[in-house]
């Protein structure tokens, strides 16, 4: 061997080792792949936590159901994906009204319902949902996040083992659909009507008959004479549900649910057992809906109104003085009853007076003042 071929030796056993420390790292790369990724992005993988959400509507029903949807997608978003919410339709794992028992016995993650349909396991419920003549959207809004509601609210369902948050608002409903007109509270009288919560009981005071039943009975229910009569939402689902087809006359104004909150519940194991950011995201996605699903049927019910009215011939009323004096002063005793009925209902009713007597004085120079100045018409001799 040469002095050249001596020199040359170690540069060649160098690139040898090289080329096969570089064929040896494409084939281990080759194997990972094949075998689903690399080791970082199997670790993503295992971390993905997926939940159920059950709801009490139909599936991407316009409005109600449609906020489910919203948050699933804004929380995967959010999360970078750590956090999937796969949403079902009410009857799909549980009935609508098993929302409750399903989440906070664990079957469910999540829950988006509203709380006047467990009022029998949390009477206080029907304070956090929609109170006959109470709050407002806005209101109801503001009385939960800065008023003290949604702390008795989550702690009026922590013996169920659930975390409430507010979950959207349809703004002031609409009386809803009657087969019979009405011209005074006689008319009232033994009527059927589909009509939940507080409202079903001041209802009932005022010489009716109220029947609870989930939205995807209604139109069946209406057309067979199972009831005369029913609330639902407003224009924009009411719509949507076709009860145009099945009731004659659409009464207004929405006495019974004039700011109803919807909820998320959360099983309040699998939400501690989330880290804190995932927690927050929850916390946030549903304050988005909350405010989102408002925007959305105040954009939308006028055009679905007018539609109603000028395309379908329904023949919109207000209910008469008389009925709406006999059911205010029946919601009263209802509420009053109610709250001296049960210790929580007790709390959440102090709560809720007390700021309903302040927004209320606050309103009538402000909100209900304005809409009252706007629609002023100007003198015709002026």
């Amino acid at each position: 061997m040469t002095v050249n071929e001596r020199r040359l030796l170690p540069l060649v056993t160098l690139l040898l080792l090289a080329l096969l420390v570089a064929t040896l790292a494409a084939w281990v790369l080759d194997r990972v792949n094949r075998e689903g990724g690399t080791a970082d992005q199997q670790r993503r993988t295992e971390d993905v936590i997926h939940w159920k959400m059950v709801t009490t509507w139909p599936k991407n029903f316009p409005g109600l159901g449609l906020g489910p949807e919203n948050f699933a997608r804004r929380v995967k978003e959010m999360s970078g994906g750590r956090l999937q919410v796969q949403v079902y339709g009410g009857g799909e794992i549980v009935p609508p009204f098993g929302v409750f028992d399903a989440v906070s016995q664990g079957v469910a993650e999540i829950g988006h319902g509203a709380g006047y349909y467990w009022t029998g396991k949390v009477p206080a419920s029907v304070f956090f949902t929609a109170v006959p003549f109470g709050f407002t959207a806005i209101e109801t809004s503001a009385w939960i996040h800065y008023g003290g509601g949604l702390e008795l609210w989550r702690k009026a369902y922590a013996p169920f083992n659930l975390i409430p948050f507010a979950g959207g608002n349809s703004g002031v409903q609409m009386a809803g659909w009657f087969n019979r007109e009405i011209n005074s509270l006689e008319d009232m009288k033994g009527l059927k009507m589909r009509i939940p919560g507080l409202g079903g009981e001041v209802f009932t005071r005022a010489g009716g008959v109220a029947v609870t039943m989930p939205g995807g009975e209604l139109y069946t229910s209406l057309q067979t004479g199972v009831i005369d009569a029913t609330e639902w939402v407003g224009p924009y689902n009411d719509l949507a549900m076709g009860l145009h087809e099945v009731a004659e006359y659409y009464y207004y104004p929405g006495w019974q649910e004039p700011g109803p909150s919807l909820e998320f519940i959360v099983n309040k194991d699998a939400f501690e057992a989330l880290p804190a950011d995932l927690q927050s995201i929850v916390e946030n996605a549903a304050r988005v809906i909350n405010q989102d699903m408002l925007d959305e049927y105040t954009a939308r019910n006028n055009r679905a109104l007018t539609e109603l009215v000028e395309v379908h011939g329904v023949k919109l009323r207000r209910l008469p003085d008389d009925v709406i004096v006999a059911l205010r002063t029946a919601a009263q005793e209802a509420v009053e009853e109610l709250a001296a009925s049960d210790p929580m209902a007790a709390e959440a009713y102090a709560s809720f007076r007390e700021f309903y007597d302040g927004v209320k004085h606050y309103h009538r120079i402000s909100e209900q003042a304005y809409i009252n100045a706007r629609d002023l018409e100007a003198d015709p001799g002026q």
